[in-house]
């Protein structure tokens, strides 16, 4: 499929989310990268935006939009034409235009040369209830793939919004190929859905009968309507985001340091930025946040932390904050060098 220039306008989109072709010069660890490539390896995809802003006017963006693998959802839109890439990955019920950071974000990274990626996989929109951190995993590596292969990408900063973190992690240590050409990776509002489903009357009954299912092989069947309001949900993914020690039980204020390190301990290996909003309305009141992200940034290894004084959940009143945040990291490079996935 060619690639098709077009114009998005977020008016016409909605999503929420509870729980060119130059580099950047100087000796960053994100340029300089040398590698050997097949013959038969296709060539770089000619954009028809390569001079064009990637905000058009307030509230409309302007780049590239393409299919990176077969499923009908694998749609991604890139905002500039360069070789090096941020992959927006958003949260539960997010799709394109997730956040209100995106658009100023997108200005400010092809200042420097930067392309903003956002894209949609299976558990885009209503889908995360039938998918998992699996399946966004090799969704996620396809995406890099195809930038890799198609867009000559140098590498690749994942963003992470909300449960969006939780892919973030889940893929890096899966330690899938692609995974090498990761360069970076920011986790803003990596919040524990558990905790904040524990608040809801209905959630204690239902992930006794997600566990029941489970037990009986029936993991993929969809739970009760009110299980999940705004989207269905298998029994595996409402056990996975509601459970204690889910699979996507990561960021939860009462897990041990020990249990924080086994689910974090590896993102040590990727130099890591923790953006954390201090009036998050997902966060219960009862969590301490200073101490949660102290405790977080530390299980990672030593990540960068970044509070964010009143900031909500998406950071919505706190954009500049956010994009001052997310640029300054990318900005800053890190250790000199990284392993050739094609030597």
């Amino acid at each position: 499929m060619d690639d098709i220039n077009i114009k998005m306008n977020p008016h016409n989109l909605s999503s929420s989310s509870p729980p060119a072709s130059s580099s950047t010069s100087g000796t960053s660890w994100f340029s300089g990268i040398v590698r050997a490539r097949k013959s038969t390896t296709s060539t770089t995809t000619k954009s028809v935006v390569a001079a064009a802003a990637p905000i058009n006017r307030k509230n409309q963006f302007c780049g590239v939009m393409f299919k990176y693998a077969s499923k009908p959802i694998q749609v991604a839109f890139k905002t500039g034409d360069y070789k090096q890439h941020v992959v927006f990955i958003g949260g539960l019920t997010d799709g394109f235009l997730a956040t209100e950071y995106l658009e100023p974000l997108a200005i400010a990274l092809d200042k420097e040369k930067w392309s903003l990626v956002q894209f949609l996989f299976s558990s885009s929109y209503s889908g995360y209830g039938i998918s998992s951190l699996k399946e966004d995993a090799l969704e996620l590596d396809q995406l890099i793939n195809h930038l890799i292969n198609k867009e000559d990408s140098e590498g690749v900063v994942l963003l992470g919004h909300s449960t969006g973190c939780q892919d973030i992690v889940n893929y890096m240590r899966t330690n899938a190929a692609c995974s090498r050409a990761v360069r970076a990776a920011i986790l803003q509002a990596p919040v524990s859905d558990r905790e904040f489903r524990a608040t809801l009357p209905e959630t204690a009954a239902m992930i006794d009968l997600a566990s029941k299912l489970i037990s009986e092989g029936r993991g993929s069947e969809l739970m009760p309507r009110e299980a999940n309001q705004d989207s269905p949900i298998t029994a595996y993914r409402f056990h996975s985001l509601c459970a204690y020690m889910g699979d996507d039980d990561m960021f939860s204020s009462d897990l041990s340091d020990d249990q924080l390190k086994q689910r974090l301990g590896h993102m040590c290996n990727t130099p890591c930025q923790v953006i954390f909003s201090m009036a998050d309305e997902y966060v219960p009141d009862y969590v301490d946040k200073k101490v949660l992200v102290q405790r977080l940034c530390k299980a990672m290894g030593g990540a960068e932390k970044v509070e964010i004084e009143w900031g909500n959940h998406s950071l919505s009143n706190r954009v500049a904050e956010a994009v001052e945040a997310i640029m300054g990291f990318v900005k800053s490079g890190g250790p000199n060098g990284w392993d050739d996935p094609w030597s």
